[in-house]
Formats: C-alpha cells, structure tokens, sequence
C-alpha cells in the first residue's frame, strides 16, 4: 500500500522547529513558558517527520485571506 505524505496536503500548514535562541524569544515576547504553550503530540502526523524531542518548540504558518498568514506555537509534548 502506497503512503501518503499528509506534509504536502494543502490544508496542513507549514510547520518549523525554532532552535533554543528562537524558543527564548518567543518566550520573552508573549511573556511565557513552555508550559502555557498549547502543545503537540511528537507523534502527530504533521511533526512526525522532523524527529522532534519533548521540550520542543513548533512555529505553525497557515495561510489567511484576511491576515495573509497568521503564526501559531506549539510545544512538542
């Protein structure tokens, strides 16, 4: 059976590990912790491919019609 790469499906948004000097900026800018993030299973279709660790965190881009494109955070439980 052939797999699919649900990464190139138009609906699954573009989705980037920040290194740890990315991850302190995020957190200094919104004022908080990794804790307060809303997280992401390692294991999500969408991340499984970028050999993620706990502790991780995921810059999502989705495309808008309005804003252009908005930015969400994850952390990688």
């Amino acid at each position: 059976m052939k797999k699919i790469d649900v990464t190139k499906h138009i609906f699954v948004p573009e989705h980037v590990k920040l290194n740890e000097k990315e991850k302190q900026e995020v957190f200094e800018k919104y004022n908080c912790s990794f804790k307060e993030l809303p997280k992401i299973p390692k294991t999500d279709p969408a991340v499984k491919h970028m050999n993620l660790k706990v502790g991780d965190v995921v810059m999502i881009i989705r495309k808008s019609k309005t804003a252009g494109h908005s930015i969400f955070y994850r952390g990688v439980i």
